[in-house]
């Protein structure tokens, strides 16, 4: 073995965790452990780039920080960073500064996940440090989100388009508008070892060809280099779009070319700005207001899953996402109310629309359906105002099928008449369900158990909420039904806590994150939730009252409130990429696409679920007082 390599194997062999290796282990990671140096105050790490090494500090210290720029942390000699972002998806998590003239040991990722692999007193270095890997994980999503942390590389979303500067201006202006773009990179292109060197000579835009070509009644002849503009200002693709915004605010200009190394990759327009902000779900949801008519909410509909995917970029955890995307949906359908109200005329009773499920939980995705119902006052007349209100519900349902949210296969739609009724009709139907709880038929009613009022009268909503919590609060018999049937959707591990995937048809080797994770954790969430009389629908506020109320063992609620926000994220995360890819969206993802970190944060996970309804059952057994 080389001298350097002996040097590196005797110093990890006093550092944790790596003390804990055998010499042949500790002379293996050795052998392919590469040395990199920083001078002070040079960046080691950015937010978001793509991380391949676990890094050690070998001597000089480093600063990480969280991305608000506060510091997180102080790392000396022996200390070690980037697990983090390994452990994720392969993204800097936390940005890294060397703080004096530092020297690194870098561990390659792929020998870092096989040592892990393979050791477990290693492995559980990194997952044990005083709390669960998946508790880390999922705090990791808490960090504030704003454009500080969007890079203007991830705006590019084409190629370079380019021309040399001996090209007309006809061909220039040709060329623009055929690619629908306001502005041309003028490059000089010139042959060098290992390649192509391309360096930026200019910029024309379409401003340019107005004012220096056609007002000056120039030739369209000219070649675009007597007519471009040289004197630009450049941006780096790693910086930060609020940089860009700065930097067009501050010099005038609406195109900044962006270079790579030195070397021009695009054009950043104000225009391209402009569009990313509009992929905020505020601003959707102001425009969602504006619309005139059906189809064109149908249209802005499909900015949706730009907003969805911009969210999962920038970190935005499950609550986060859940919550913009249950306001998109409820934007959709009280604008949806206000058109039908407008076509049909006014309504002739007062009603109040309710949103019912993830929707009303402040849950929801972008692979959904729509559950909903209507609340009448006592003036209601089926006869006489039946037609109305069928009008109106098959308006808003068919309108949210063109926005996305396709029908409820359980007919549990405000256009099923089944679920219009009266405020006291209302009440005593959940009575029926509480009072006399029936399995069968509470299999299918735990929905309304979730319901937000979206328009009309939603106080109405508000005191059907308040009658549900006061009859179910530690009402024995209804909890006992509402937990067995809580209990019929188990997670997926096997005895020896391996992964049981679908055996066969469309989705053969997969998991159901919906079906098998999050909603039998929100089930289980649910019944605590009603048997402390709870208020709230969103799973975490009620997991926030369960635990008030001390129900639950220590430590169990915190359990369960990380199970729910990974598996969350997992799925999240999954349905982003698949709208990237341009892969139908489902709640589906097979184990062997995961790393084998996720793949045992996820067993984690399920494992919390498992004994979260081993608690149910046993907490709700009729010879267990519930106090």
């Amino acid at each position: 073995m080389q001298t350097e390599q002996l040097e590196i194997a005797a110093f990890l062999a006093k550092t944790p965790p790596f003390d804990g290796l055998s010499e042949e282990a500790l002379n293996g990671l050795a052998s392919q452990v590469e040395v990199t140096y920083f001078r002070a105050g040079s960046d080691i790490l950015n937010l978001a780039d793509p991380i391949h090494d676990l890094f050690v500090v070998r001597s000089g210290a480093v600063e990480t920080f969280r991305r608000t720029g506060e510091l997180h942390n102080r790392l000396a000699e022996g200390g070690i960073f980037g697990q983090m972002g390994l452990m994720m998806n392969e993204r800097v998590r936390y940005p890294v500064k060397a703080l004096e003239d530092t020297l690194l040991y870098c561990v390659p990722v792929d020998l870092f996940k096989d040592y892990c692999d393979r050791y477990e007193t290693f492995a559980d270095y990194f997952e044990g440090e005083a709390t669960s890997l998946l508790q880390r994980a999922v705090e990791s999503h808490h960090d504030k989100n704003d454009l500080t942390s969007v890079q203007v590389k991830e705006l590019l979303t084409r190629p370079m388009i380019s021309v040399a500067g001996d090209v007309s201006v006809r061909q220039a202006a040709q060329i623009m508008g055929e690619q629908h773009i306001t502005s041309l990179l003028i490059v000089e292109r010139t042959h060098r070892p290992g390649g192509e060197a391309v360096g930026l000579t200019g910029l024309i835009t379409d401003q340019d060809l107005r004012k220096r070509i056609i007002a000056q009644g120039r030739s369209l002849d000219t070649p675009v280099a007597a007519v471009m503009s040289e004197d630009m200002i450049t941006l780096d693709r790693n910086a930060y779009v609020f940089e860009a915004i700065l930097t067009m605010l501050r010099h005038h200009v609406h195109h900044l070319p962006v270079l790579d190394r030195g070397e021009p990759i695009g054009v950043l327009s104000l225009l391209d700005v402009v569009r990313h902000e509009s992929q905020s779900s505020l601003l959707m949801v102001r425009s969602i207001f504006g619309q005139p008519d059906r189809e064109a909410l149908a249209q802005i509909a499909q900015q949706s899953r730009a907003v969805f995917v911009r969210m999962v970029k920038e970190d935005a955890n499950s609550q986060m996402i859940g919550s913009a995307m249950a306001v998109i949906g409820r934007s959709f359908k009280q604008r949806l109310l206000e058109l039908a109200e407008a076509e049909l005329g006014p309504p002739p009773a007062p009603y109040c629309f309710l949103a019912l499920g993830s929707m009303a939980r402040n849950e929801q995705l972008i692979y959904t359906d729509q559950d909903n119902a209507l609340v009448f006052n006592e003036r209601y007349d089926a006869k006489a105002h039946g037609e109305y209100f069928d009008r109106l519900a098959r308006f808003v349902s068919d309108g949210l099928v063109e926005c996305g949210y396709s029908y409820c296969e359980g007919g549990i739609m405000a256009t099923n008449p089944e679920w219009r009724m009266t405020l006291s009709e209302w009440k005593a139907r959940f009575g029926e369900w509480i009072d006399n709880p029936n399995p069968q038929a509470l299999l299918h009613a735990s929905i309304f158990f979730d319901l937000d009022g979206v328009w009309g009268r939603t106080r109405w909503a508000q005191e059907l909420v308040r009658f549900i919590a006061s009859k179910t609060r530690n009402n024995r018999r209804f909890l006992a039904c509402l937990a067995r049937n809580a209990l019929n959707r188990t997670p997926p591990l096997g005895f020896f806590k391996d992964f049981v995937v679908e055996k066969g048809g469309q989705h053969a080797n997969s998991i159901n994150l919906k079906r098998r994770g999050t909603a039998p954790l929100t089930d289980v969430i649910r019944v605590h939730a009603l048997a402390v009389g709870s208020r709230a629908a969103n799973s975490f506020e009620r997991l926030d009252d369960v635990m008030d109320s001390e129900l639950l063992p220590d430590g169990k609620g915190r359990e369960i409130r990380d199970a729910l926000e990974y598996i969350a994220m997992v799925r999240i995360r999954h349905q982003a990429w698949q709208i990237e890819t341009g892969n139908t969206v489902n709640n589906n993802i097979q184990p062997e696409q995961l790393s084998s970190f996720e793949r045992r944060n996820l067993k984690e996970a399920f494992q919390v679920l498992s004994n979260a309804q081993s608690f149910l059952k046993y907490r709700y057994n009729s010879n267990i007082p519930l106090r």
